[in-house]
């Protein structure tokens, strides 16, 4: 039987502790970016001071939830040199960022010896893992909830090694 998987900003709203976000694709196929990625590559760039030009639904829900105490992070693990699409993610980092996300990047040259997951996922509290499935083109398939103990402890783990040997943000240069 196929699984319903509530809408992201509900689960991020039901969380009251912390929020992971592990991304490891080198390129994703997301049709609601494909607009501003093409624009990107065209030479256009967000205007970071104009919050109202990128500001969406995303953005205020982890502003939300990080002004209730919930700690969001994202840990991003991509080759080098960066893909074209891992380039326009960093150009808009800014944005999750001015959410009140914490984000770092890890260069798959320091992960040889890290055990990662095989899909991205978000951990909530600890406690349940929504994994997102892509196909081999980057496009999304589907999400998929896990609340198994154990599963969940091993990719907390997985989490916290890559986030401890990440470069933050601000001093990661692609």
């Amino acid at each position: 039987m196929p699984q319903t998987v509530p809408p992201f900003a509900e689960l991020l709203a039901g969380c009251s502790r912390s929020a992971v976000h592990l991304e490891t694709r080198d390129v994703y196929g997301v049709a609601e970016e494909d607009a501003d990625f093409a624009a990107w590559r065209d030479g256009w760039e967000y205007d970071h001071d104009d919050r109202s030009s990128w500001w969406n639904g995303f953005h205020q829900s982890v502003a939300d939830a990080v002004a209730r105490g919930v700690a969001v992070r994202r840990a991003r693990v991509v080759s080098e040199p960066a893909s074209e699409y891992i380039r326009y993610e960093h150009s808009c980092t800014r944005q999750n960022v001015t959410a009140g996300e914490e984000v770092r990047w890890l260069p798959r040259r320091l992960a040889s010896d890290l055990l990662l997951p095989g899909n991205d996922l978000w951990i909530l509290d600890d406690r349940l893992i929504r994994f997102s499935l892509f196909g081999g083109d980057g496009r999304f398939v589907a999400d998929v909830l896990e609340d198994a103990a154990d599963v969940v402890k091993r990719h907390a783990e997985a989490f916290e090694a890559i986030w401890e040997r990440a470069i933050p943000h601000q001093d990661y240069r692609i």
